[in-house]
């Protein structure tokens, strides 16, 4: 059968259908979240901050007539004109206001953003956006313009509260900031360069970010620039949980990362502003230093945390508590401290006049002490003294170190009852370990140094390759360093 007969005679026959072949189902697509709902409803409640100051301005003549091109002149620029260039100028009259005294002229200060916390005009915003105005000026959504008192601004938390006088205004909801998850979606509405009722949107990138100030900041990947200052950060629901505050630029501008304060930070502040118009926060006098890896293991700490102290103020609540330099402190009023940063923001969060108790670690042991939390002020600068050069010494002990007992003077002056100071160092565990000759052991492991002899003694007792910790007294701080005992040699 040729082909085109079979064409023919299977023409009439039903062609069964060939069987789709099945297709992948396709991937999910993940679209972000509608803010837009969220934003109506925020958006009436933010507002823009705008600060003027007042400079001295020169007081102007009126123009002369005759001298095309120049504008009023002081009377220096006049009597200029008439002695060097013949030109009549006319005497100014007499009178009360003829003083030269400078008149003080409004201009510009700069711009930031807040939003309302209570519908009766209080209003947050960063201390830095109201800072050394002497006008402040709050535009609402609604275009209306009001002149705005302050109430009271902390620098160390970079928290201001300022009022207008208005009644029924919309406001956020508070948010706690405590329960703010890396990764979680979060918006910024703020007035960056001026341009108001700006939405930026992100992800929180980290919590509980130290940046070297008093605050833990809320990091995020929002777009915040100059202007934002002030404004809120929002979760998806609409609460407000940070204030907008600060971003790490090279360029002025952002590159990527933004701060936030956490709102329950910003509350407190705000609430003792609010009744006083400043913050009382607690101290304890004391200079800490953070505990390393190696400094825990030297001490006998299972991990490295807590606070230690360098240095306790004489009369501060915690010489009279009994802290000692070389502790660390572990826990303030049942609040663990897991960094050294933490315990100044816990101290700071304390009453002062509170009662407050410190479990502390001390050769090898936990003890538990109670201090009166005073009234944070103002740390005295201390003046850094110069060490003396390393000497090359003869020593012949494990840590090959010379030393010699204290003067009474000495001990005064450092605020210390025993010790011995270092004469010489050689190239050594010691020195290697950071000692400087000049410095006072006051203590090695568990073993309090009070003589050269003694000293002497304590060392032979040491473990071999095994560190131990040597507390230093060096100008006014206590350091402890970890020292691997070497030979006798």
């Amino acid at each position: 059968m040729n082909s085109s007969a079979w064409a023919q005679g299977n023409a009439s026959k039903p062609v069964a259908p060939v069987a789709a072949i099945a297709q992948p189902p396709a991937p999910a697509v993940r679209i972000g979240p509608d803010f837009a709902d969220l934003v109506e409803k925020a958006n009436p409640a933010v507002v823009n901050i705008r600060t003027t100051e007042k400079v001295n301005v020169r007081q102007a003549q009126q123009g002369f007539p005759g001298i095309p091109g120049i504008p009023g002149l002081d009377d220096d620029q006049a009597e200029f004109f008439r002695r060097f260039f013949g030109v009549p100028m006319p005497t100014p009259k007499q009178g009360p206001n003829n003083n030269k005294q400078p008149q003080q002229e409004e201009q510009n200060r700069g711009v930031g953003s807040g939003f309302i916390i209570e519908s009766n005009g209080f209003i947050l915003t960063n201390a830095h956006v109201v800072d050394g105005a002497t006008t402040i000026y709050v535009t609402l959504p609604d275009k209306r313009e009001f002149k705005a008192k302050l109430i009271g601004a902390d620098k160390r938390t970079d928290v201001a509260l300022v009022k207008i006088e208005a009644n029924g205004l919309p406001r956020l909801q508070i948010g706690d900031s405590s329960k703010v998850r890396v990764g979680e979606w979060v918006l910024a509405i703020g007035s960056p360069f001026g341009l108001e009722n700006t939405v930026t949107a992100g992800i929180v990138s980290a919590k509980s970010r130290d940046t070297g100030d008093y605050l833990p900041f809320i990091q995020t990947d929002v777009a915040v620039n100059p202007g934002n200052s002030g404004g809120p950060l929002l979760n998806t629901r609409g609460e407000v949980i940070g204030i907008n505050s600060q971003i790490f630029s090279r360029s002025g501008g952002y590159m990527g990362i933004s701060f936030a304060i956490p709102m329950d930070e910003a509350m407190r502040v705000s609430n003792q502003l609010k009744v006083s118009g400043k913050v009382s926060r607690g101290r304890i006098g004391v200079a800490i230093a953070e505990v390393s890896k190696e400094v825990a293991e030297s001490l006998g700490l299972t991990k490295a945390r807590g606070a230690l102290v360098r240095n306790v103020e004489p009369g501060a609540p915690a010489d009279k508590a009994g802290l000692e330099a070389g502790d660390v402190i572990l826990s303030f009023n049942d609040r663990l401290i897991d960094k050294s940063s933490d315990l100044p923001r816990i101290v700071g969060d304390t009453k002062p006049g509170i009662k407050a108790t410190m479990q502390v670690w001390r050769k090898g042991s936990q003890k538990e002490l109670s201090v009166v939390v005073a009234d944070l002020e103002p740390a005295e600068k201390v003046a850094a003294k110069k060490p003396d050069a390393d000497t090359a010494p003869n020593a012949k002990n494990s840590f090959k170190v010379a030393v010699t007992e204290l003067t009474d003077a000495k001990r005064r002056e450092l605020g210390i009852k025993s010790g011995v100071e270092i004469q010489n160092l050689a190239d050594g565990p010691l020195s290697k370990a950071g000692a400087r000759v000049g410095d006072v052991i006051v203590r090695v492991a568990d073993i309090d140094v009070i003589t050269p002899k003694q000293f002497e003694t304590a060392l032979k007792a040491l473990p071999k390759n095994k560190a131990v910790a040597v507390f230093i007294r060096r100008a006014n701080s206590t350091i402890v360093i970890p020292v691997k005992p070497g030979s006798n040699d």
